[in-house]
């Protein structure tokens, strides 16, 4: 039976209906915020998946192109696969529920929320978020603690609650918050360089916001919830955990109070394969147990020290940032290059400039269609000393460029300022905790290499988070490395400038933030940010005055837009010879501008004479170089451009009475003509002899 519940939330209304499609999944609800709606289908496996030692969840979202009224392009004329957007939006989705369902769960999950109608006033993201914690909720699953989600924007120092389309256009901040009652769950943002305390009061703006969705879902599951599985947990068993912590613990102690990386890793595996040669043939059906429970060794060993001894793996204050190195112009053909080290953590990021037509074209269901600025994060297996395969980038080197790119986005100068089209790709060399940071300040380097004119330098930071069993304890700790991020519970990544914040991304284990938590965060984040971006600047701090000699040139040139037929002719007959002749590329828009690139400046500029030949409207007064192409016994011809010639009188052709045209001028000469007449049909109408004079009276003064 078809159930139906509704309120209004900041000004739309907001609708689930459950019972009404989906028969037979767990739970599948359609909720609605205005027009758009999203279809949230969740379902899991009756039994615990064997030989795994995590909670195997999976959260899609699918984006369908009818939702916005749209055909897919290419051949096949149906969407692919997830396109960027929807990949970020899924692991957005994610990560506030993942760590709410009970440890010890490891039956499969999964989560699909399919787009099915968009109105751009209204996020599908937001509501996918939403629905996907209300139907989990609703669900049988062990699910239980609801997840508000909201976005904030930022217009005149006031704080929107779910901005519409024409506010995120004029807000500086798009900010989204998940929360339960009592803490924030996630938080993602992107900004225009906004002060630390202006985004601690939008989160917190944003937890507030979010207990009005949570409202609505209790009283959704209040209404027609499902009864809830008791679940089944799973957990090594305890006379196994017992031995193996007799056996091991102190030698993995004493592999983890080693400072250096390589050190502690290799005794790791010495006392690994001891384990192995102690365990594996009495316990033959517990070997993934057993590597369970010498990861919670590792973990309790790790957060003791840290929360206990306020003492980190290699010895640093909790405060402090690891040893940074900074370089640029690494490789001397690319346009751009930056080189930047923080401890084990290193990233080159390449910047390549390219014409205005190299745009992104986006084929999605969101409002941007095209994407100028684009940056790449690649994530081999050589930046961790394993091997693996190379695959196409997964979910996390798309999320990780995203934020990078966001990080940097308000900083670009406009198409106005810089016509290019500008990619960056973040090239991780080693990895060792927070390269998407690194990558942040890598890209800053590479784009001042580059010699593109940013408003200001970035940087990123990830602050990490140790708690104790009830949350009671806390320890904040600046520039996490791997080992710090792998047992700790929270990755705190903010990027920004000296004036402000650029971008947050926040990923927690634990179930929430406290508000005391994200103060010390941001603060702590903004100490080293400050930090970095001084040893930055030291290597660079404003952009290079010229472009690479291997960029592209360009000039921009303003012509009247009725004018652009002209320049393009017939078929594309006459912006082609242009091409065809110089080797130059031309960009044209309907407003009349015309971007011109080569990376020959003959070239170019040959390029340049030909479209002004082919555009420029010819008045009176103006004087020209032109080339005498046909004499008469009353004048000569002379052309002025390609294609335009004039009349020059012979009365008019110099100062002196003139009995022959042949006695002053020959085919193929080259003579100065100005233009005194433009009759109304167009014919012009020259004269040498003004031309002579108005030359004499210059060099006279």
């Amino acid at each position: 039976m078809s159930q139906t519940l509704e309120t209004t939330a900041f000004g739309r209304v907001l609708k689930v209906e459950y019972g009404k499609v989906g028969f037979l999944s767990n739970c599948a609800i359609l909720v609605s915020y205005g027009d758009t709606v999203v279809l949230v289908n969740v379902n899991g496996s009756s039994t615990i998946r064997e030989g795994i030692d995590f909670f195997p969840l999976s959260v899609e979202y699918e984006e369908r192109l009818y939702s916005v009224g749209k055909i897919p392009g290419g051949f096949i004329k149906r969407e692919g696969k997830p396109t960027e957007k929807a990949v970020l939006a899924g692991r957005a989705i994610d990560r506030p529920i993942r760590p709410l369902f009970p440890h010890g769960f490891r039956n499969d999950v999964q989560v699909v929320c399919t787009v099915l109608s968009v109105d751009n006033d209204n996020s599908p993201e937001t509501l996918a978020s939403n629905g996907a914690s209300l139907a989990l909720c609703l669900s049988s699953l062990p699910f239980d603690t609801p997840v508000g989600t909201v976005n904030i924007g930022l217009i005149d120092k006031k704080f929107i609650v779910n901005p519409n389309s024409k506010e995120r256009e004029e807000s500086s901040l798009n900010l989204t918050v998940c929360a339960t009652e009592e803490r924030v769950m996630m938080i993602e943002a992107g900004g225009n360089e906004i002060p630390d305390d202006v985004m601690y009061d939008a989160i917190m703006f944003g937890f507030k916001a979010c207990q009005e969705i949570i409202k609505f879902q209790k009283e959704a599951v209040k209404q027609f919830g499902k009864q809830k599985i008791e679940p089944v947990l799973y957990f090594p068993d305890e006379n196994l955990r017992k031995e193996v912590n007799e056996f091991a613990f102190e030698m993995i102690k004493d592999a983890m109070y080693e400072a250096d990386k390589d050190i502690r890793n290799d005794k790791m595996d010495i006392v690994k394969e001891k384990i192995s040669e102690e365990f594996d043939e009495k316990y033959p059906d517990n070997i993934s147990d057993i590597g369970e429970i010498v990861y919670d060794i590792q973990k309790e060993i790790v957060r003791h020290m840290l929360l206990e001894e306020n003492r980190r793996p290699d010895e640093r204050k909790f405060d402090e940032v690891r040893p940074i190195t900074c370089e640029v112009s690494i490789l001397p053909r690319a346009h751009g290059t930056g080189l930047f080290t923080r401890g084990l953590t290193q990233v080159l990021t390449v910047s390549t400039l390219g014409t205005i037509s190299e745009v992104q074209k986006l084929d999605g269901i969101g409002e941007e269609e095209f994407k100028r600025y684009i940056h790449h994060y690649n994530f081999p297996s050589y930046s961790t000393g394993e091997v693996k395969p190379l695959r196409a980038p997964g979910r996390r080197e798309i999320g990780h460029g995203a934020l990078a790119e966001k990080a940097l986005e308000p900083l670009i100068p406009d198409e106005n300022e810089f016509p290019y089209t500008i990619r960056l790709v973040s090239e991780v060399l080693s990895s060792n905790g927070s390269t998407s940071q690194a990558s942040v300040c890598a890209s800053t380097l590479s784009l001042l290499d580059a010699g593109v004119p940013i408003k200001r330098p970035a940087a990123g930071i990830a602050i990490g988070l140790i708690t104790n069993e009830d949350l009671t304890k806390e320890g904040i700790l600046t520039d996490i490395q791997g080992i710090e991020d792998f047992f700790g519970d929270m990755d705190f990544k903010v990027a920004g400038t000296t004036k402000g914040i650029t971008a947050i991304q926040v990923d927690t284990k634990i179930k929430g933030l406290s508000k005391e938590c994200i103060r010390n965060s941001i603060d702590a984040a903004r100490k080293a940010r400050l930090e970095i971006l001084e040893k930055m600047n030291a290597c660079i701090s404003k952009p290079r005055p010229e472009l690479s000699k291997y960029a592209p040139r360009i000039e921009i040139l303003t012509i009247d837009p009725g004018r652009i037929k002209d320049l393009i002719g017939p078929g594309g007959k006459n912006i082609n010879k242009i091409i065809a002749e110089t080797s130059v590329k031309i960009d044209t828009r309907d407003d009349g501008k015309v971007f011109v690139f080569s990376n020959d400046a003959p070239s170019l500029q040959k390029a340049i004479k030909m479209i002004d030949e082919l555009t420029h409207d010819i008045k009176e007064g103006e004087v020209f170089l032109g080339k005498v192409t046909k004499i008469t016994t009353f004048g000569a011809f002379v052309e002025i451009f390609a294609g335009k010639e004039g009349l020059v009188h012979i009365s008019k052709l110099d100062v002196r009475r003139v009995n022959k045209v042949e006695d002053v001028v020959s085919v193929g000469d080259e003579i100065l003509v100005k233009v005194t007449e433009i009759d109304s049909q167009g014919r012009i109408n020259l004269s040498r002899r003004d031309a002579i004079t108005e030359e004499k009276n210059k060099e006279a003064k």
